[in-house]
């Protein structure tokens, strides 16, 4: 009988262990019947370490989520435990029946495939409810959106393109990075500075939202017919509220990585029109002013001028060309200098572009400048205009004569004369300084020179003498010393915190150093004894006026706290100006 028994333990053993050692590869879906707008999970778990997992092809679904790997290893009672886990989030691209193959891996050599599983995707509905699914919350309350100012715009005319992230209220992110920048192919562009990101509200789809803006950029197309704006990509830490609460009743948030990007858009380029365009037409389209200018229009032989061709105005002044002065060949020009002060803002560039000629006239007489004509298309009018200079006369009142010119009062324009070359030797022949000598000159020797620079050394002493005893009884004011130099580090960390406007910690730093330093300079106290009730207590001792001192520990208090709390530009340059008044009212009253 006892043999018996013992084989029977035996044999359960033998059956218990070849249960447990039995491998387990399954697919398990969190639900069978689905809403087209909510989203899947699907668990591909095993029961034993395996290598070469090999997902299905996921058909008519998309992958939003995943692969995310759990493990869980565990003892309990003796008994050991191991589930490996990879998760999947899917969003079903259309209605319908569907079937989710099957995957794989291999375990100890041996390949194990899941079975099949099946799921109903059905209408949208209202209020999808998925509890556990973080992807798929993430999925549908952040959405990168790119807006595009005018979608059919003519060849060089500015669109703007600017980038929205909307998140929804319940949802919160706490980073991002850029995954795929857009190249604007096909475009001049320019990116405007945000100067700071900043929280606003409003609607997404009809729902509320908040969004912020992370980028603008002003593109000018480069040729005509259907151009593509690349999208922007970014990859986004979301913070999204599950089902379980804390003792207070909040919700937990739970944490997940989502990619979002604002898509490809594409816009028509009109071409400009052929009908009316000038012969002289360069390619600029905006609103312009023209204008020709000179420096001087009466002057002599040799001496030089300057003759200004500028456009002024709001348009794509960057990627046009300035219409040639055409000058009569007795005057020699020299290779133009061009000059650009523009700014790019949300409607396109604004400013203006000079090139400005150094001409030289040789010989007495009148030289016209003739009229001088720039054309662009306007967008507002959709027509080309034209606007001229009016002539100018370059009067040379006086100089030799050019006889080999036919009239001597008024020469005539060469369209064919050559620009000068510049060089370093173009007005070597003129002498700017003369360094002329007497014939007769009076001899040194007992002359105020000679007599001056023999009695100056024995002036000097006597300054010398007193010049040393001030440094020696100023280097010996130890204490004073130690004031000049809090002084003059008051005034340096001052012009510090200046420079530093926009930097907010290097100038609340800078800032609160220039206030520490004034305090040692005129209190007389050491930096261990700064502290605020300190310094309150000193200066109503000095007989400085009360609003004064809580003006002056406020400040230093708000340099406390400035350098963790949002502050803009507005309230820095507040603040530099209140320290400084504060300083000066000090000043003033201190005794």
């Amino acid at each position: 009988m006892k043999l018996i028994k013992h084989i029977s333990i035996l044999l359960i053993v033998l059956s218990s262990s070849m249960m447990f050692a039995q491998v387990k590869f399954e697919a398990k879906v969190s639900k069978t019947k689905l809403g087209q707008n909510e989203r899947l999970r699907i668990d591909f778990t095993m029961n034993k370490d395996g290598d070469n997992f090999n997902a299905p092809d996921f058909e008519n679904f998309q992958v939003i989520g995943g692969p995310n790997t759990s493990v869980s290893n565990s003892w309990l009672n003796g008994a050991h435990s191991y589930a490996k886990t990879y998760s999947y989030f899917l969003a079903p691209q259309k209605k319908g029946r569907f079937t989710i193959n099957s995957a794989s891996i291999e375990i100890e050599g041996k390949i194990y495939k899941t079975d099949a599983v099946t799921v109903q995707v059905t209408d949208e509905v209202k209020r999808p409810n998925d509890p556990y699914n973080v992807e798929g919350q993430a999925t549908e309350n952040i959405h990168l959106v790119a807006e595009v100012s005018k979608s059919d715009p003519y060849l060089n005319e500015a669109i703007t393109v600017v980038y929205k992230l909307y998140v929804s209220p319940n949802t919160g992110v706490s980073n991002w990075r850029e995954v795929d920048n857009p190249r604007y192919n096909d475009f001049w562009s320019q990116k405007i500075d945000t100067k700071g990101l900043r929280v606003q509200n409003g609607t997404y789809k009809g729902e509320d939202y908040r969004f912020v803006v992370l980028r603008k950029t002003v593109l000018y197309p480069q040729k005509s017919g259907k151009l593509e704006i690349e999208p922007l990509t970014l990859d986004i830490t979301v913070e999204v509220p599950t089902n379980r609460r804390d003792i207070f009743g909040g919700r937990h948030m739970a944490q997940t990585n989502r990619t979002v990007s604002a898509g490809s858009r594409t816009i028509n380029v009109k071409p400009l029109p052929e009908e009316g365009k000038p012969d002289d037409f360069t390619g600029a389209v905006g609103d312009f002013k023209f204008n020709v200018m000179t420096s001087k229009s009466n002057l002599n032989a040799s001496e030089s001028l300057q003759a200004t061709v500028e456009v002024t105005g709001t348009g794509n002044l960057k990627l046009f060309q300035l219409p040639k002065l055409t000058l009569p060949s007795s005057l020699e020009v020299y290779e133009p200098e061009h000059n650009e002060s523009i700014k790019t803002y949300l409607g396109g560039m604004q400013g203006s572009i000079a090139d400005t000629y150094t001409i030289v006239p040789q010989y007495k007489g009148k030289y016209p400048i003739p009229t001088v004509s720039f054309s662009y298309f306007d967008l507002e009018s959709e027509t080309y205009k034209r606007v001229s200079s009016g002539e100018i006369i370059i009067d040379v009142i006086d100089g030799p004569i050019n006889n080999s010119s036919g009239d001597d009062n008024l020469a005539t324009a060469n369209t064919d004369k050559k620009e000068v070359t510049l060089n370093s030797d173009q007005f070597a022949f003129v002498k700017t300084e003369a360094n002329l000598k007497p014939i007769q000159s009076d001899p040194f020797f007992k002359s105020t020179l000679f007599w001056g620079s023999l009695l100056s050394p024995l002036l000097l002493i006597p300054l010398a003498i007193v010049f040393r005893r001030e440094r020696e009884k100023r280097n010996a004011d130890v204490f004073g010393n130690k004031i000049r130099k809090a002084d003059r580090l008051a005034k340096k960390y001052l012009s510090e915190a200046k420079k530093s406007l926009g930097d907010k910690e290097a100038f609340y730093i800078a800032l609160e150093k220039a206030l520490h330093n004034y305090l040692k300079a005129k209190l007389q106290i050491e930096t261990s004894d700064f502290s605020k009730e300190k310094i309150e207590e000193i200066l109503v001792e000095r007989q400085v006026n009360e609003v004064t001192v809580k003006e002056f520990i406020s400040i230093l208090h708000h340099c406390e706290l400035a350098r963790y709390t949002p502050i803009t530009n507005v309230e820095m340059q507040q603040d530099y100006d209140k320290a400084a008044s504060t300083i000066s009212t000090i000043d003033k009253e201190i005794q």
